[in-house]
C-alpha cells in the first residue's frame, strides 16, 4: 500500500531538543527511518542519549512495549556529513533562527540531495519565501522553470516544543511551495500523530505572531516594575488557567530564542508595538537563556 506522504526516509538537520524531537516522533509514529545530522559529535551525541531517555520513559508507563520501543531506535541514525543525506526524500531543518545560517544549510541540501527531496524548515518566524528564494542555483532566474522548480519544494513545518508533547504543527507556504509540497508535508506532519494548522508566510507565522507580544509584554511588564516575577505569571495561572506564566514560558522556550523572533517580527513589520524589550535584550548579553542555561527569569538547578 503507497503512503501518502512518500517518505521513505527522513533527515533531520539540527540535533538540538527540537530536531531531536521531531526525530522522535518521525521514527516511531510514522515509522520512517531517520537521518540525524549536526555538525556537533557532542550534540549528536546528546540526542541519541536524549532520545534513550525518551523512549525508555514511555515504556516505562506502558505507553510502549519494549520491542515498540526498541524498533523506534533503530530507525534512528546519526550522520556527520550532508552527503550521507543524498538519498532521503525529506530533510526537516532544526537549526537556530537565524537566516542567512538558514541559507547556508539549504543552499547545501539543494547541491546534495535529489531534485524530488522535500525541503523543510521548521522555523517559528522567518520568511518561508526567503528561504526558498535562497534555494535557486546562482545564475539561475527564480522566475525561470528551473528557478520556480527547485523553491516549490520549500516548505515551513513549525513543530512545537516539546515535540513528542505537543500536538501541533503549523504548516506555511512560501510563494513558490507547489500543492504537492504542501499535501505531501501535510500527509507526513499527520503521519506522525499531529494536528495541522496552516498560515499565510508573515512574521512570525499565526503561532508567534500572537504569542512572542504576549511574553514581550510581560517582560516589559517587570521592566518597569509594574509586577514581581512571581505576580506576573501567578496572575496568568491562577487567573486565566495558563499551564505556565509567561515569565516561566519564556524561560522554557529560550529567551535567545524569544528575543529572535521577536526581532523578527520587528524588523519584518516596522511595527513599534514589536519593538522587543531592552530587559530581554540584556539577558540574553549576559547569557540568561531560561532553562537550558541555568537561568532566566526563574534559577534552575538540574541542568
Amino acid at each position: 500500500m503507497s503512503i501518502a506522504h512518500g517518505i521513505r526516509q527522513l533527515g533531520v538537520i539540527g540535533a538540538g531538543q527540537m530536531g531531536t524531537g521531531i526525530a522522535f516522533v518521525s521514527a516511531l509514529r510514522a515509522k520512517v527511518p531517520v537521518l540525524i545530522h549536526d555538525t556537533s559529535p557532542t550534540q549528536l551525541s546528546n540526542s541519541l542519549s536524549f532520545l534513550s531517555t525518551l523512549l525508555a520513559k514511555d515504556v516505562s508507563k506502558g505507553r510502549l512495549t519494549p520491542s515498540e520501543a526498541a524498533e523506534a531506535k533503530d530507525r534512528i541514525r546519526v550522520v556527520d556529513t550532508l552527503t550521507a543525506l543524498r538519498d532521503v526524500d525529506m530533510v526537516v531543518e532544526a537549526v537556530s533562527e537565524q537566516l542567512e545560517l538558514k541559507k547556508r544549510v539549504f543552499r547545501g541540501l539543494r547541491e546534495t540531495l535529489n531534485e524530488g527531496a522535500i525541503l523543510a524548515t521548521n522555523t517559528s518566524s522567518i520568511s518561508i519565501t526567503k528561504i526558498a528564494a535562497g534555494v535557486v542555483p546562482e545564475g539561475v532566474e527564480a522566475a525561470s522553470e528551473a528557478g520556480r522548480r527547485a523553491a516549490s519544494r520549500v516548505v515551513g513545518l513549525h513543530f512545537f516544543n516539546p515535540v513528542p508533547v505537543m500536538k501541533l504543527v503549523e504548516l506555511i507556504s512560501a510563494v513558490q511551495t507547489s500543492k504537492e509540497t504542501l499535501d505531501r508535508s501535510r500527509a507526513f506532519a499527520e503521519a506522525c500523530g499531529k494536528e495541522v494548522t496552516t498560515s499565510q508566510d508573515v512574521p512570525g507565522f499565526v503561532s508567534n505572531a500572537l504569542l512572542m507580544p504576549f511574553i514581550n509584554e510581560a517582560i516589559m511588564c517587570l521592566e518597569k516594575g509594574i509586577a514581581t516575577r512571581d505576580d506576573i505569571d501567578k496572575t496568568f495561572r491562577l487567573g486565566m488557567g495558563h499551564p505556565m506564566g509567561p515569565l516561566q514560558l519564556a524561560d522554557f522556550i529560550g529567551l535567545d530564542t524569544c528575543l529572535s523572533i521577536q526581532q523578527t517580527l520587528y524588523t519584518g513589520t516596522s511595527d513599534s508595538k514589536y519593538r522587543p524589550s531592552v530587559l530581554l535584550e540584556r539577558m540574553v548579553d549576559a547569557q540568561w537563556l531560561g532553562r537550558k542555561s541555568g537561568r532566566g527569569f526563574y534559577e534552575y538547578n538540574d541542568n
